[in-house]
């Protein structure tokens, strides 16, 4: 039946694993905020570390598969050049977030502005970059292969500690 196949095929397609990814991350700020005044700092530490590493993953798919792919589909480089800028301001924040201590009294301010910027970036990929995305001859569904492939591999990186930065306040955190 071609509903259960599209169905299907929505699961694995390219925007709808960035969309999920979204949702996920939304849903960990908001953890945040709950937690941030009164939560356990290990437990904070820990939502403030997976969403650094969700992130960090996230935007380099994007990066290396997505935005390529859309650049050319799409043809439109003022829209995915403040898609690359505005990944380049996260990554910074996510740098200097694990590079400090969670008693810093900045930190939970810098999770906070990171977790409003990353909405502004969603909303303009999912109501403008997405929707035109779609509407090309994009193969979706071969890029979202490749997402969940490469997603994979760097979840088991990030895990594993080599794409994470040492909390702590050393210089050598931050070249």
């Amino acid at each position: 039946m071609t509903t259960a196949k599209h169905a299907a095929a929505n699961r694995t397609d390219a925007i709808s694993i960035l969309t999920d990814d979204h949702k996920n991350v939304k849903k960990l700020f908001k953890d945040f905020e709950k937690m941030k005044d009164k939560g356990d700092v290990a437990d904070k530490e820990a939502l403030v570390d997976q969403i650094c590493a969700e992130l960090t993953v996230h935007a380099e798919v994007e990066e290396e598969v997505f935005y390529p792919a859309a650049r050319k589909a799409i043809k439109d480089d003022d829209m995915l050049n403040e898609a690359e800028v505005e990944h380049a301001g996260a990554k910074d924040l996510i740098e200097q977030i694990q590079s400090m201590d969670s008693s810093d009294p900045m930190y939970d301010a810098k999770v906070t502005v990171l977790g409003e910027y990353i909405d502004h970036h969603v909303e303009e990929e999912e109501k403008e970059m997405f929707p035109k995305a779609r509407k090309t001859k994009l193969d979706l569904e071969a890029l979202g292969e490749q997402i969940a492939a490469l997603k994979e591999t760097k979840q088991t990186r990030v895990m594993s500690g080599n794409g994470k930065q040492p909390r702590s306040g050393s210089s050598s955190a931050r070249a």
